[in-house]
């Protein structure tokens, strides 16, 4: 059987951001305005045309750990291309979370959560002729094992894996993947990017040899026809044919382009000029476009696409150890009022910009509003700021017993974000203080506990995503995880994440779910900033534009009609 996902109230069409530095928003302009976007559906230009090369301007590649390889990267753009040569066993729908078939035509899960068995479709090929059948299948499995062990798990697949413990072939078309325990997010985990199906020859090279884009060959539209690490990837249509998407397109068929080509730009500006010069189709940046920018992009008749990221949003986490200011659960009660989160919004992207609601962003399956507990109320943080005995002194900043109220948030660079959130939090008598890290400082600062307050943030269509932050038994960062609250209330949010994860019943993983968020603002664990959603400019030119369920692009559907 399927398990369904849920959503909670649908996002607006809106202007937003991806993704920033662990510790500070990147200053930036507000954003929003413009008027209506301009169509990019192929309905409004006539039947599709094939041929013509489509060209995407991303932000620059990762600079630390350039990788095109599926099970380990993390780098969001990456995955983007990804998507478009390397196909999965299922497909999410972006619209209702729903898991749908896609190399597999259907699946069934046993009684105890442990078997997943998973019926192929026929006459599926890699790009390169070869067969994907179940033991393909298998020995991608078995690859994705050994890839956690050779890189001391420190591939970003290790988290969709959780528990996974080998493959069996029952036929050749009929493949068992097997778990440890009962993992409720791992059929969601078979639809994404990163447990993409490939050429198991991929899986004798090295981690580091396949992050190149070596030998690596999935079954997509596109082949990979190579990666040049901070200068340009460039897919050519497959030759062969393909006839096996999943429901979720249109185009059931061969690729419309010839090829798309994908380089690196670092200047916002440069990349929306190119777009309306017609130089580039796309332009696909990190951050959001200034009002300027998206002015002059639907002024110029292009459309400006948007999509709340799944996942986690960009969120404060606290520092409780014994003796730090947010040790005391009335401070950081005080903190969620503190806060203005539409004000943040408005002044940083822009009018239009969504107001964060909860734990997740809004196209998270089982979000649920918070909105509530996160209101604006800086007279409220003053009353329980007094009532904890934190009195007004020297500055407006409050004090007690000789200590002021002082919260150190490291950050990469000044920026906007971070000293609105400060002079927010003045007008309540909390001081925070920025403080700039040297390169160095940026790797040891968690590990060490040098910090009140730090963030960050995870992209995955399943709240799962989230115990890879505040779970110490699994998180990236034990030293954050382990510091992000109280060990009672660490084992409380375990239980609710066991709850929700090793269970195939949909209501108890709703609930578990829902009483997780909450009990994350109750308590003081989680601080959500801003919303994170993905934008694209794309060009009048180009058609059948669309959001995959983790807000990446997919081709299948898009042509050009001036190729």
């Amino acid at each position: 059987m399927a398990i369904l996902r849920r959503f909670g109230p649908r996002a607006r069409h809106r202007s937003a951001v991806t993704a920033f530095t662990i510790a500070g928003v990147v200053a930036l302009a507000a954003c929003g305005g413009g008027g209506e976007p301009a169509s990019s559906g192929a309905a409004a230009a006539g039947a599709p045309k094939t041929g013509g090369t489509l060209k995407v301007s991303f932000f620059p590649d990762n600079p630390t750990f350039s990788c095109i390889d599926p099970f380990q990267v993390y780098w969001i753009e990456h995955r983007t291309i990804i998507r478009n040569f390397a196909d999965s066993l299922t497909d999410q729908d972006p619209e209702t979370g729903k898991i749908v078939p896609w190399l597999a035509q259907s699946w069934e899960i046993s009684a105890d959560g442990l078997t997943y068995t998973f019926k192929l479709r026929d006459g599926v090929t890699f790009s390169n002729g070869k067969k994907l059948d179940a033991q393909a299948v298998a020995d991608n499995a078995q690859g994705w094992i050994d890839t956690v062990k050779a890189t001391n798990g420190a591939a970003f697949g290790a988290s969709y894996i959780q528990g996974l413990t080998g493959a069996t072939v029952v036929d050749p078309l009929t493949v068992q993947l097997t778990l440890s325990q009962p993992n409720s997010s791992f059929l969601q985990a078979t639809s994404t990017t990163n447990l993409a199906i490939t050429d198991p020859a991929n899986f004798a090279r090295d981690p580091k040899t396949r992050c190149t884009g070596e030998g690596v060959v999935g079954s997509g539209q596109f082949v990979l026809d190579h990666y040049t690490p901070k200068v340009e990837t460039v897919l050519t249509k497959r030759p062969t044919p393909y006839s096996w998407p999943s429901e979720l397109v249109e185009n059931s068929g061969d690729a419309y382009l010839d090829k798309v080509v994908f380089n690196y730009v670092g200047e916002d500006s440069v990349r929306t000029g190119n777009l309306v010069s017609g130089a580039i189709d796309i332009s696909w940046p990190r951050n959001p476009f200034t009002v300027q920018d998206t002015t002059l992009i639907e002024r110029s008749g292009h459309a400006v696409e948007k999509r709340p990221l799944p996942g986690v949003a960009y969120t404060h986490f606290a520092n409780t150890s014994p003796g730090r200011p947010l040790a005391d659960p009335e401070v950081r009660k005080a903190l969620y009022k503190a806060i203005d989160l539409k004000s943040y919004a408005a002044t940083i992207f822009g009018p239009e910009y969504p107001v964060v609601g909860g734990v997740f962003n809004s196209t998270t399956p089982y979000y649920e509003d918070q909105s509530a507990k996160l209101a604006y109320d800086p007279e409220g943080a003053k009353k329980i700021l007094d009532a904890a005995g934190w009195t007004v002194g020297e500055g407006g900043f409050r004090f007690k017993d000789g200590k002021q109220l002082l919260l150190d948030y490291p950050i990469t660079q000044f920026s906007a974000g971070p000293e609105l959130v400060q002079a927010q939090l003045k007008v309540v008598g909390i001081n925070l203080s920025l403080r700039p890290l040297t390169p160095a400082e940026q790797t040891t600062y968690l590990p060490q506990g040098n910090y009140d307050l730090t963030s960050t943030y995870f992209t995955r269509a399943n709240p799962g995503a989230l115990q890879f932050i505040i779970n110490p038994e699994v998180a990236n960062s034990k030293a954050l995880a382990t510091r992000s609250a109280s060990p009672e209330a660490i084992a409380d949010t375990q239980a609710l994440f066991a709850q929700a994860l090793r269970t195939t019943d949909e209501a108890q993983i709703t609930k578990a779910y829902a009483d997780l968020q909450e009990y994350l603002i109750d308590e003081g664990i989680s601080f959500p900033l801003f919303e994170r959603v993905q934008t694209a400019g794309v060009s009048s030119h180009v058609h059948g534009f669309a959001f995959t369920s983790e807000s990446f692009l997919r081709l299948n559907d898009v042509w050009k009609d001036n190729s």
